[in-house]
């Protein structure tokens, strides 16, 4: 399963980009319509035939899965690629979170949850480093002073879950991404620390949870 989730290095060209084609045509198929969206649908949409569909990713699930583990994989890509990048710890974070929502795996994994066994060996390695690079993320902002101290990586997490989301409506796609990505960057001024502007006294309501707290309430709530 490593192979197919990721670079597939023993593809041929061809078949590499008709696999990439699939997933990324899966993704939004299964946004849009969820887990019992029509495959045709998502082979229509890839430019492929289904039975090329069914000779990458034989089962339904087998599909969901490698989508969900592709974009997890891609977000700790981009973590690590904004890391590098920026030379401030906050505008490596406003970074990260943009390229997130334009990866969808906030909006998919709420879409096929149930579906996907995201507590197998290999999802939750996945999981485990994804979080791991958000919360590196979080600890550089934090450590360089200009992150709320009270923001934490679930909080990150959870402002891109909820962004991630289609509106409901006749909003087309390309409205919905550039409002998600306007809605982001007013939330991400209230996470910067401006003396000036802050009220460093009232603390955020709720509970302050990490990534991986977020993920064992809710295992405990099955």
């Amino acid at each position: 399963m490593a192979d197919e989730v990721h670079s597939s290095p023993g593809l041929r060209a061809d078949a590499r980009n008709n696999r990439a084609r699939i997933l990324a045509a899966a993704l939004d198929v299964f946004v849009e319509l969820g887990p019992s969206a029509p495959l045709e649908e998502i082979s229509r949409r890839a430019g492929t035939g289904i039975a090329t569909l069914y000779r990458r990713f034989p089962t339904r699930s087998a599909l969901m899965t490698a989508v969900v583990l592709g974009a997890l994989t891609r977000t700790i890509d981009e973590a690590r690629a904004a890391r590098e990048s920026e030379s401030s710890a906050f505008e490596a974070l406003r970074r990260y979170m943009h390229r997130a929502l334009e990866i969808r795996a906030a909006a998919v994994i709420p879409a096929l949850l149930g579906q996907v066994p995201l507590d197998d060996p290999e999802m939750r390695q996945v999981r485990t480093r994804g979080a791991a690079a958000v919360q590196s993320l979080v600890d550089a902002a934090h450590a360089e002073g200009s992150l709320r101290t009270e923001v934490t990586s679930g909080d990150i997490g959870m402002l891109i879950v909820r962004l991630a989301r289609p509106l409901p409506g006749a909003f087309d796609r390309d409205l919905d991404n550039a409002l998600a990505h306007r809605h982001l960057d007013l939330l991400i001024e209230g996470l910067v620390i401006d003396a000036h502007v802050i009220d460093r006294d009232h603390a955020a309501a709720g509970p302050a949870l990490t990534l991986a707290d977020l993920d064992r309430r809710r295992r405990r709530s099955r």
